[in-house]
């Protein structure tokens, strides 16, 4: 090793969701290997789900994550729904996006006040941030709290919830239980405006990515589980079309797949690419607090994520007393037809990004063959050219503090490593 030489490496993350570490060899102030590596033991769910009747495969992704399991439900039924043929009533459609608000509120607020808000003001986690800042922990705790409620007045509990089904919900919660829900959505929603504020008084670093931006978007409504996948370079596709435009790759340093574009391009999903592709989309009010916050269209400043999320935070909250106030138990809670063979495409925005799903079903409903494609997967590609960004633009800092930075510039997905941990490819020689 040289002494123009320098390698930035951290053996096991913290304020991540699972197991990973990177490694980064600076030569000057020139980047020549980066690697994000997730180590955690993949879980094979896609295999675990071959046999298993259609009807099994929303009980058992949500299993794949603790903290966003609507995600997975949402699309193995979206899924299912799509190669069975079966139409969705709007009244469970309505419900269906009310509990992924509650996941979103509960997700990004863990995210944004206890894991990433640590790193803007040199603390080491949420307790040392608890001692300076008391009230904005209690406030981002109390919203979180709001956000697992709502998953458990809809679904039965807030962890892998159980209520939740292919063709709706197996029961609907009662008007009364969902209107009880306004007040804490109420308050919730104007203390995710103050944290805003608090978060808006960071100091950024200064960085600009050229991201490839990916995402859903809807006719007239922010994406969270319908709507088209669009991007910043023109694509406009249909879900379907997902495997024909995105590919995803084994790495030997990596147990997960890395997501890129057919044509060989890592791509960014997520809060960041959700707000630049779906701007317009937020209410105009929601939009001023964006830009108040220094959050406009058209940013790609990685760090700045923690401002996306916290304004699809303030949109969740608006969004779910909306859908409360209007809410009429659906009757029935959900539908069944006929089965049949068919192949079928699911895609919601995961607090993360998009999260998509493909199923074979046989004409006896059992499970043929299953893809899932989660966030964190797709952005592992570009967490590491991430890393080359910030090493080449912060290489002036000395070890300590460029890892520090490091660290944070992973941070800014909140990367969910379970759940990009979900297969890998095993070859089995044997004598």
């Amino acid at each position: 090793m040289t002494d123009s030489t320098r390698i930035i490496q951290v053996d096991a993350l913290a304020r991540v969701e699972g197991e990973g570490r990177f490694k980064v060899k600076l030569e000057g102030d020139r980047v020549v290997h980066s690697e994000f590596s997730i180590f955690e033991p993949p879980r094979y769910f896609e295999g675990l789900l071959r046999g298993r009747s259609f009807r099994d495969a929303p009980d058992v992704t949500s299993r794949i994550c603790g903290i966003c399991p609507i995600a997975y439900i949402m699309g193995a039924c979206l899924a299912m729904e799509d190669a069975l043929g079966w139409e969705i009533p709007q009244p469970i459609v309505d419900l269906r996006r009310l509990i992924y608000c509650g996941e979103w509120i509960q997700s990004h607020v863990l995210h944004t006040h206890l894991l990433h808000a640590p790193d803007f003001l040199g603390l080491q986690d949420s307790i040392e941030l608890a001692k300076s800042n008391r009230s904005l922990v209690e406030s981002g705790l109390s919203a979180k709290k709001t956000g697992n409620r709502v998953m458990e007045v809809i679904g039965g509990r807030s962890v892998h919830p159980v209520n939740t089904r292919v063709g709706g919900f197996y029961s609907a919660p009662a008007e009364e239980a969902i209107r009880a829900l306004l007040p804490d959505l109420e308050r919730g929603e104007a203390q995710s405006i103050a944290a805003l504020d608090a978060f808006s008084g960071f100091d950024f670093p200064d960085l600009e990515v050229n991201y490839l931006f990916v995402a859903l978007r809807h006719e007239t409504d922010y994406p969270i589980a319908e709507g088209r996948i669009v991007s910043s370079s023109g694509l406009d596709i249909d879900v379907a079309e997902f495997p024909e435009h995105f590919v995803e790759r084994q790495v030997p340093h990596s147990n997960a797949l890395q997501g890129i574009t057919a044509e060989g391009q890592p791509y960014l999903v997520g809060p960041l690419a959700r707000f630049n592709l779906n701007a317009n989309r937020l209410p105009a009010d929601i939009l001023a607090l964006a830009e108040r916050a220094g959050l406009v269209p058209g940013c790609r400043n990685p760090f700045k994520s923690l401002l996306a999320r916290q304004v699809e935070t303030i949109y969740a909250f608006r969004e779910a007393a909306r859908l409360a106030r209007a809410y009429v138990p659906p009757e029935p809670s959900f539908i069944d037809a006929p089965l049949l063979a068919g192949i079928g495409h699911g895609i919601t925005e995961a607090p993360r990004g998009l999260c998509y799903h493909r199923y074979e079903v046989a004409e006896d409903g059992a499970i043929v063959s299953a893809t899932i494609v989660p966030p964190t997967s797709q952005n592992q590609r570009q967490i590491e050219l991430d890393l080359v960004s910030t090493v080449e633009r912060f290489h002036d800092l000395d070890d300590d503090d460029l890892q520090w930075r490091c660290e944070q510039a992973i941070r800014n997905y909140d990367p969910c490593i379970s759940c990009a941990t979900h297969f890998l490819k095993l070859d089995v020689e044997r004598a």
